[in-house]
């Protein structure tokens, strides 16, 4: 599942992507309103955590941009503002929950996985590339419907790739989603775990494609 996590605060936000990525999703922070509306207009996302006080731009209209685009992509405010009025204004523009600051990271990992479910639920699509296929309920992929396992950051690796099919994931973006908080991690690192995935797939109808100098994608091919 890739998620969105919108927060200004920089600490926090690598707390709480850190133990979301714990749990197998994957996760990219933005930290201002102006940067998250961007990636929303352009991107798909599974989820979207959002604060509601930020730069740039509040989290509220961040939300209300979405909606008038017609997005039904789920929305858990997460925020200190203790207001009911903000809680209710946000509720009236499309949020499915409403989170207050300070909070455990099990009730926010509790409530994700509720939301996911809910959006499953009704009908969302299970993303694939040729015979392979992401469950999001129970965060495993299939190839040819047999159980693929895979370490928790080839899984992370491939979860982007096929969230996209077809189309270039870069390099630095991989690399930022596994490392982000190990600074001595090598640039190249990236390639151990596209390597051990390309073995894993072998034989099968889909493949991941090394276009230099600009990332990785993933596409159905000759088995």
């Amino acid at each position: 599942m890739r998620i969105l996590l919108v927060e200004d605060h920089l600490e926090l936000s690598r707390w709480v992507a850190k133990a979301l990525e714990k749990s197998r999703f994957t996760v990219e922070r933005s930290l201002n309103g102006a940067d998250a509306d961007a990636r929303l207009a352009t991107e798909r996302y599974d989820l979207v955590i959002l604060d509601l006080t930020l730069a740039r731009m509040d989290g509220l209209e961040v939300l209300r941009r979405l909606r008038a685009r017609g997005s039904r992509t789920p929305v858990l405010i997460v925020t200190a503002r203790t207001e009911v009025s903000d809680r209710v204004r946000g509720l009236d523009l499309g949020a499915d929950d409403y989170l207050a600051k300070p909070f455990e990271i099990d009730e926010l990992e509790a409530r994700v996985r509720a939301l996911l479910r809910r959006s499953h639920a009704g009908g969302e699509m299970r993303p694939r590339c040729g015979p392979l296929e992401l469950d999001p309920a129970s965060r495993a992929f299939t190839l040819a419907g047999q159980h693929l396992p895979l370490t928790p950051r080839e899984f992370a690796v491939l979860e982007s790739l096929v969230m996209r099919p077809g189309k270039v994931v870069a390099k630095d973006q991989l690399h930022d989603r596994l490392f982000r908080l190990e600074s001595e991690a090598r640039p190249d690192a990236i390639e151990v775990y596209v390597h051990r995935l390309r073995r894993k797939l072998a034989g099968a109808a889909v493949r991941i494609v090394t276009l230099r100098g600009l990332g990785y994608l993933l596409e159905e091919s000759s088995p």
